[in-house]
């Protein structure tokens, strides 16, 4: 059984993906650099949305940003998450299954 404390990092990790934005923002990252502007118009969301996004996954450390002038590039940190998003993308939920639990 997995050490309670990694239980909990993977439970973070996991419920910060869980956004479509944020899946398709990380997608774009681990492909290579971007900036927030060509990130809005590939995931057809807001600039402001994107920055958004982007902040939240800088925080959790799965991207990072770096400056040239007056824009800012982002670019995903481990690579590893692609295995971890490719899997999720090709898993699906059947339709029998529900996606919430009630209490």
């Amino acid at each position: 059984m997995p050490a309670d404390e990694a239980v909990d990092r993977a439970a973070a990790t996991l419920k910060l993906l869980a956004d479509p934005i944020r899946i398709k923002v990380l997608w774009a990252l681990l492909q290579g650099e971007s900036s927030v502007s060509c990130l809005a118009e590939l995931v057809a969301a807001s600039p402001t949305a994107v920055s958004q996004h982007l902040a939240k996954l800088r925080l959790a450390g799965l991207v990072k940003p770096r400056r040239d002038g007056a824009f800012v590039y982002y670019l995903a940190v481990d690579a590893s998450l692609q295995r971890l998003l490719t899997e999720a993308l090709g898993w699906q939920v059947p339709e029998s299954v529900p996606t919430s639990v009630s209490s």
